[in-house]
């Protein structure tokens, strides 16, 4: 779209100014991030608003598992992203692939960032796919959503949150933020001023992590000259603030040289991956959120949404039908049937009861047997996932990771302190923590009983498994729990 006469000088002035504002934080070497400014909403309030909208992409959408080859290959260049964002500053970002053929990305409030396969194929190289990914990590960064919100509206956009369950209401809290589901996409509501300081804020992230920020505006530019007006769904929510390559040119002259990385092997294989990959026009993701087939589909494929989304509602036994009530979930209904079937997760194996379901999350897995899950919960079950651990000390790395554990579930607390155990011949760390169980007996949970296990992995990680159950029916399971246990190989 052409933008004529005053507009176009508005919009320029607009542009200047977000880069300003980045380069006159900048201090030592090179460029500083700045800040992002305060909202009418806590960090806790945006990612419970990112985790719901999560939650629908994967009902909407066809959403790639995280253990597919391409996915890991993204998280892995996020995260070499991540790192370059000073922690205090940072949000729990997280990586998905959805198999649209369309050229787009977006990002949730929060952390939740979603590639389309289309884009992944139309990078010539890893610095293009970067700078998508800064991009889309610098509105979140910014929280652009949030500062959608008409301020009237973020009163009612907050009290809205203590639902868990997406519905009509959370449909209206997400529009509010500009987040809106339609015609086979998520559509986002971004100012051309917000492109402008996206676009500043991603290139200190692609500077700091290597790369050139000029790619990111060559890419777009490039997208724009290839398809025009009428071009992908990426350049109409990510609208050209004016100028975008000069923008990028006239921030980073100043900045020290350094030695751009281009491209890598990695990109290489995963492009070549993607391009053989079944992807779907917006037409057809339109239709299948209809049907429920993607929810359906991303059940059987093991692709779920983060923990603490919307659980969809085929994962709970079939689409169109409500989420599953685990609060009258029994012990004969998800008794394990002594067979065991093995699991290969992204860096470790395990062996599970052949009646339970593996499924995957950012970075972890549930498995849990069917009906044990829903949004109020899980009420049986493991989780197995990783951590950053305190080196040299695997006491301290446990004890970190239960108050974490702790202050994400209201009512748990730890009962005892960590003792050794041999996990196939790792020295691992062993302690149990109580909390409520998501079953109820008279309206009230029902005590649960939670077995943490640590185990130290490569470059200072820690992997952790976390055994689930009512109190009552703890001691029964505990034997299957062992053999999982016994069965665990991190890689």
């Amino acid at each position: 779209m052409s933008v004529r006469g005053f507009s176009a000088r508005v919009l320029a002035l607009l542009l200047s100014v977000a880069m300003i504002a980045v380069s006159a934080e900048a201090s030592g070497p090179g460029p500083v991030l700045p800040d992002p400014g305060k909202v009418g909403m806590s960090r806790e309030q945006q990612q419970q608003v990112g985790l719901q909208a999560a939650g629908e992409v994967y009902k909407q959408m066809p959403v790639l598992p995280d253990s597919n080859p391409v996915t890991q290959y993204v998280q892995q260049l996020g995260k070499k992203l991540e790192t370059v964002i000073p922690p205090d500053k940072s949000w729990p970002y997280q990586f998905h692939v959805v198999q649209s053929a369309d050229i787009n990305a977006f990002a949730l409030p929060g952390g939740p960032i979603f590639i389309n396969l289309g884009t992944i194929q139309a990078a010539e190289n890893e610095a293009e796919l970067a700078g998508v990914m800064a991009h889309e990590m610098s509105h979140v960064y910014m929280q652009h959503s949030a500062k959608q919100a008409p301020k009237a509206e973020t009163a009612q956009i907050i009290a809205g949150l203590a639902g868990a369950v997406l519905g009509g209401s959370a449909g209206g809290r997400l529009a509010s933020m500009g987040i809106q589901f339609g015609a086979g996409t998520l559509l986002m509501k971004y100012s051309r001023h917000d492109e402008a300081e996206a676009d500043a804020v991603g290139a200190v992230i692609m500077y700091k992590a290597g790369y050139n920020p000029q790619a990111m505006a060559d890419f777009f530019t490039k997208l724009e000259q290839k398809y025009g007006n009428g071009g992908p769904q990426l350049l109409s929510d990510h609208p050209n603030p004016g100028n975008r390559q000069q923008a990028i040119r006239n921030q980073i002259k100043s900045w020290p040289a350094i030695n751009y990385q281009t491209t890598s092997a990695a990109f290489t294989k995963a492009k070549q991956e993607a391009t053989g990959m079944k992807t779907y026009s917006a037409q057809e993701i339109a239709q299948g959120a209809k049907s429920g087939t993607w929810a359906q589909q991303n059940q059987k494929n093991g692709a779920m949404p983060p923990a603490g989304a919307a659980v969809p509602a085929s994962a709970q036994g079939g689409g169109g039908q409500p989420p599953a009530d685990v609060s009258n979930v029994s012990y004969d209904q998800v008794k394990p049937t002594g067979k065991f079937t093995q699991f290969q997760g992204q860096g470790f194996s395990i062996s599970h009861p052949d009646n339970w379901q593996p499924t995957s999350g950012q970075n972890q897995v549930f498995i849990v047997p069917p009906g044990a899950a829903g949004n109020g919960g899980v009420a049986y079950g493991a989780l197995i996932s990783s951590a950053q651990g305190a080196p040299g000390n695997l006491d301290q790395a446990t004890q970190q990771l239960a108050q974490s554990l702790i202050q994400q579930n209201p009512g748990m607390q730890a009962a005892g302190n960590p003792s050794a155990i041999n996990v196939n011949g790792l020295e691992g760390r062993s302690m149990y923590l109580t909390g409520q169980s998501p079953i109820q007996k008279n309206g009230k949970p029902e005590p649960e009983r939670d077995w943490l296990v640590t185990v130290p992995g490569a470059q200072g990680s820690l992997s952790y498994l976390v055994f689930i159950a009512p109190e009552s029916d703890f001691d029964r399971l505990k034997p299957t729990f062992q053999k999982m246990l016994e069965s665990f190989r991190a890689q």
